[in-house]
């Protein structure tokens, strides 16, 4: 199943845990948080200022090669 910007954290997390340090790299630290859990992919880039698109590549590039 492919990450979209509409996937939460929590379910892409739960898909693949080596996509952590990706998004640990870009500012997303509180992983555990609950509300991060439920937070999409687009809207934790958007609190963070990251191009939603760019990391969403950079995650199903990781999961396709793991």
């Amino acid at each position: 199943m492919a990450i979209t910007k509409e996937t939460l954290i929590g379910e892409a997390l739960q898909q693949n845990m080596g996509i952590a340090p990706i998004l640990m790299n870009i500012g997303m630290h509180c992983l555990g948080c609950p509300s991060a859990q439920m937070e999409s992919i687009e809207d934790a880039c958007m609190v963070h200022g990251v191009d939603p698109d760019a990391l969403v590549k950079e995650i199903n590039d990781y999961i396709a090669q793991h």
